[in-house]
């Protein structure tokens, strides 16, 4: 497995890449990857199942992920990669079931985290909602074609 993250401008970097972040400048993403802890899965740790209520957003250091609804798998997710965003907001049901192909390092950002960040730094808000936003219609106009 390789080295982790060196510092926070390794994780801005990785953060800046992921879309719910793309809009956000360097200072925020700075914030963001204060609250972000590190950690390593094994290959075939189930780390969100469908239904269970979620208070965690990851995104993908190294590894390997593959998406599954109602047991079909959908895609597969690669470093870069995040995945658990609604639950940052609601902390409802988990929409899909994601599972470690490989070992993997993550970085992770929890519903409280994320609220202080809300509350701290409120223009970040704003800019999530847009992406955010800019992802369902591309979901609907996919449903729809």
């Amino acid at each position: 497995m390789p080295f982790p993250l060196r510092g926070r401008d390794a994780k801005v970097e990785l953060l800046r890449g992921v879309s719910l972040f793309s809009a956000c400048s360097k200072r925020e993403l700075s914030r963001i990857a204060t609250l972000a802890d590190e950690i390593e899965v094994p290959e075939g740790r189930v780390l969100i199942r469908q239904g269970e209520p979620g208070r965690e957003f990851f995104v993908i250091i190294d590894g390997r992920a593959k998406v599954s609804i109602r047991g079909k798998r959908t895609r597969t997710l690669d470093a870069g990669s995040g995945f658990g965003e609604l639950s940052l907001f609601d902390q409802g049901p988990r929409s899909a079931t994601v599972t470690a192909l490989t070992d993997m390092q993550l970085l992770v950002l929890d519903s409280r985290s994320f609220s202080s960040l809300i509350s701290e730094v409120p223009s970040v808000a704003g800019k999530i909602f847009k992406a955010m936003a800019q992802r369902l219609r591309v979901a609907e106009r996919d449903a729809v074609h």
